[in-house]
């Protein structure tokens, strides 16, 4: 029928028309995936007489389903004859039915959906696991199919786990890209050679199908450096303590002021380090009680310990806020963060620490995930003198 209709489809999904349970095409933006299966769809749908489910997490209106999809290649090959399109469902002369339905707010109408033939998840990287466990045994009829189609996001996603890291059985699997469509247009890309020139990182994403890194989300991406500096001359160091224990380190910070640039040289990270020993944890950073350090006033009792103990130490402010006034004020007030390479675990913080991430639009959200962030309270506790609560440039005094 493909012949005789003389629909293209890509030669990368020329194992469609062989048998297996699932088919999972999985790439980055451009590959045909979506176009590649709805052709191969309407093509089923005219030889045979099939009942086909297209679906996807959430689907609030016909409007976000692949309706629009199968219609427009429907007309664009002058098919129109043999299929009859409403509003909310499509069907071909012969009988075939394609069904459209979210699986997020309509699980048990997909649930009670009986006799289908073949099922198209589309974006698969938004559906839940508890829609997969009701979805799979769903659709059991004798010989049923899974067409899978989605862009990798993360590694944890149910699908990604399912079945690229841990592969069903009686399934075909394929990463396919941009660069195996032949038909790839012009004007997209022109796009993707932007995207590599301005974002490599995020071009791997969209347009190679990589998992998406903590690097679009970074709180602090593209701010700061990893760099052998000399801490000569400097007239002003800050410290910052936060306190941990089990699961929680106690991370002392050293920093400085220069040029508009903010300097990180030292650092102490510890876990299960006794009451006693926070002392000794702190001299590995700074090197008398006099200076000033600023510490987690949620522990006071551990702050008076260290008075006691001679130590210079008080707790820093803390507000509804003060966590993202903190987090704008070193990204405003300071043209780059420099690390030294001895501050490992700083270094991996600013890696990681990162905003969340909506799993449904992949939308980054200005919320903090209270993560890989020990050492980072730790330095903007030690700048507690210059966060205030609207986020202001401060003048150090210190060049």
């Amino acid at each position: 029928m493909k012949n005789e209709i003389n629909i293209i489809i890509p030669d990368i999904f020329s194992d469609l028309w062989d048998n297996y349970r699932y088919y999972v095409y999985y790439g980055g933006r451009g590959s045909s995936k979506s176009h590649s299966i709805a052709r191969y769809l309407i093509c089923k749908s005219m030889s045979q007489t099939l009942k086909i489910l297209c679906t996807r997490e959430l689907q609030n209106s016909i409007m976000e389903s692949v309706h629009s999809l199968l219609t427009g290649i429907i007309y664009t090959y002058k098919l129109d004859r043999y299929f009859r399109i409403a509003n909310h469902s499509i069907s071909s002369i012969n009988g075939s039915q394609f069904i459209f339905k979210g699986l997020a707010h309509n699980i048990e109408s997909v649930k009670s959906t009986e006799g289908i033939d073949m099922c198209w998840i589309e974006e698969a990287d938004k559906v839940s696991k508890a829609s997969w466990e009701i979805l799979i045994p769903t659709i059991r009829k004798p010989n049923s199919q899974f067409m899978i189609t989605f862009n990798p996001t993360h590694e944890d996603d149910p699908v990604y786990q399912d079945f690229i890291v841990n592969t069903q059985p009686n399934s075909l699997v394929k990463k396919v890209n941009y660069s195996d469509n032949p038909y790839f247009p012009e004007v997209l890309r022109r796009e993707m050679e932007h995207l590599k020139t301005t974002d490599y990182e995020k071009y791997l994403h969209v347009w190679e199908g990589q998992l998406r890194t903590t690097s679009d989300a970074q709180v602090f991406k593209g701010k700061y450096s990893v760099e052998e500096f000399s801490s000569e001359g400097v007239e002003a160091y800050h410290h910052g303590m936060d306190f941990g224990f089990a699961k929680d380190p106690s991370t002392v910070i050293r920093c400085f002021i220069r040029d508009r640039k903010l300097y990180i040289d030292k650092e102490v990270y510890g876990h299960h380090v006794e009451m006693d020993d926070l002392g000794k944890l702190i001299k590995k950073v700074i090197a008398g009680n006099h200076y000033k350090i600023f510490g987690d006033c949620a522990r006071p009792e551990t702050i008076s310990y260290l008075k006691n103990q001679g130590w210079n130490i008080q707790g820093a402010d803390k507000w509804a806020g003060s966590v993202e006034d903190g987090i704008e004020y070193i990204r405003g007030a300071f043209e780059k963060v420099v690390i030294h390479p001895s501050c490992i675990h700083t270094i991996e913080e600013f890696k990681r620490y990162s905003f969340k991430i909506d799993k449904h639009t992949t939308e980054i959200l200005p919320i903090v995930i209270d993560d890989y962030n020990h050492c980072i309270d730790a330095l903007r506790y030690g700048l507690n003198n210059f966060i205030k609560r609207k986020v202001t440039i401060y003048d150090t005094g210190v060049m």
